[in-house]
């Protein structure tokens, strides 16, 4: 089974991206030929410091590698590096619809925010669907608001495929069940998110022990009866469950039934200890990882190698099969 997911290196990475992302990556290069890609050329849709996203890049890498990514069993590699990127970007331009990319619920929201609306932010899908149908996908390992792009992904494939004979794999998600949304400790009804978030409702990878926990013993969770009573009605509440089922493994009616009668502070303080448990050797092995820059540049060039011989007869084909002559 060929496995393929990508996330940006800019902004600080937080909870929901090792939640809804990093843990899966980690879990499902066991089940076959893993590619990971650090999607930077995405990350230029907006305004960006490059001297910001040179360093970032480094830093992704290394948080991968210490979310439990293994760069001898999965390839991970800059999406830069790989040129076929965005070559199959302009390809497949020519079989995804403007409609299609004009009803992008993320291109909405962000373009709402902006007084500059770059045509990359418009067309960013399309190499994101580049991205992931260069490997001839099955599996695609990523979150909950990626849904939609993953849907566009499967439709280009399912055009090209008609138009021009039988040449993608169409790809099938995988949504974690627990922890694809992990929402603000501050606005729980608004996703964790280090650009949309309030800094205070958003834990980061990088925070030390007492920032995290004084972030989860502030989360909001209004008054109320207790902890099991209160999920169904309260988003703040539900969502610490949630975490504590992401950062113990735990079910959520073994967390309910024991803080049944329970007040927030005990559970509050059990969460946060249980997010400090689960983040500190992470962010450890994380400083060792970026404290050798020399070994991650070596690294992502092994990776990057990896990954254009992979997609190199994909993309050939496409040439081929769309009718352009070949040096």
């Amino acid at each position: 089974m060929r496995i393929f997911s990508g996330i940006q290196p800019t902004g600080a990475k937080h909870l929901g991206n090792y939640s809804g992302g990093f843990r899966q990556y980690a879990a499902t290069q066991a089940e076959g030929d893993a590619f990971f890609c650090i999607v930077d050329l995405h990350s230029i849709t907006v305004d960006y410091d490059p001297e910001a996203l040179r360093s970032s890049t480094y830093d992704l890498f290394a948080l991968l590698l210490a979310a439990g990514i293994d760069p001898e069993r999965s390839t991970v590699f800059a999406q830069s590096h790989v040129t076929a990127h965005s070559e199959a970007a302009w390809l497949l331009s020519a079989v995804t619809s403007y409609g299609q990319l004009g009803r992008m619920t993320q291109f909405k929201d962000k373009s709402e925010q902006r007084e500059f609306v770059s045509a990359g932010l418009f067309t960013y899908p399309i190499l994101m669907a580049g991205d992931i149908l260069l490997y001839q996908t099955d599996l695609v390992p990523i979150g909950d608001d990626q849904r939609q792009h993953l849907e566009l992904a499967r439709d280009v494939a399912e055009r090209f495929n008609q138009r021009f004979g039988e040449t993608f794999r169409v790809p099938e998600g995988r949504f974690p069940e627990i922890g694809a949304r992990i929402m603000d400790l501050q606005e729980p009804e608004r996703k964790m998110s280090t650009t949309g978030g309030t800094p205070q409702g958003t834990v980061l990878i990088a925070d030390p022990p007492q920032t995290v926990r004084k972030k989860i013993k502030s989360a909001v969770t209004d008054s109320g009866r207790d902890v099991r009573h209160d999920r169904q009605e309260k988003p703040g509440v539900s969502n610490l469950i949630e975490i504590m089922s992401v950062a113990t493994g735990e079910s959520f009616a073994d967390i309910e039934a024991r803080y049944d009668g329970a007040g927030y502070g005990p559970f509050k303080s059990d969460v946060a200890d249980a997010v400090v448990a689960l983040l500190d050797p992470i962010r450890e092995r994380y400083r060792e990882l970026r404290a050798d820059e020399q070994a991650l540049r070596r690294l992502l060039a092994s990776g990057a190698e990896k990954a254009r011989e992979a997609a190199a007869p994909t993309l050939e084909t496409v040439y081929e099969r769309m009718g352009f002559t070949r040096p």
